[in-house]
């Protein structure tokens, strides 16, 4: 059986960790997790936050996720909403608001709040 889910992995380009760290602990509030040396070696880096880890691992052919996303359930959307350029708002998920923002790289994220 699934218990849970563990974390979401996004592929970044070579050399973009100093911007992600930027973008997932500076505006998105995650705190960065030490890599197994052996993964570390590879590259990329990993946030997490309360009830969420995500990954972001080096691809050298690097296309960012336009579509596929990972979203987050956050207590203040329009804190977020100010401080992520491009936010795109909409209303069309019963029982939340949601914005689209792109993280520094052009993966899709959506920040979502209940209301």
């Amino acid at each position: 059986m699934i218990r849970g889910l563990h974390h979401v992995q996004l592929a970044a380009p070579r050399g973009s960790e100093p911007l992600l760290r930027e973008f997932y602990v500076g505006v998105l509030g995650l705190r960065e997790l030490p890599k197994p040396p052996e993964l570390a070696a590879r590259g990329g880096v990993w946030f997490r936050g309360d009830g969420v880890e995500i990954h972001l691992g080096i691809e050298d052919d690097f296309r960012p996720a336009r579509k596929a996303h990972p979203a987050f359930l956050v207590d203040d959307l329009d804190a977020y909403a100010a401080r992520i350029p491009g936010a795109v708002p909409d209303a069309l998920l019963p029982g939340y608001r949601r914005i689209h923002v792109s993280d520094v790289v052009g993966n899709r994220i959506e920040l979502l709040q209940v209301v």
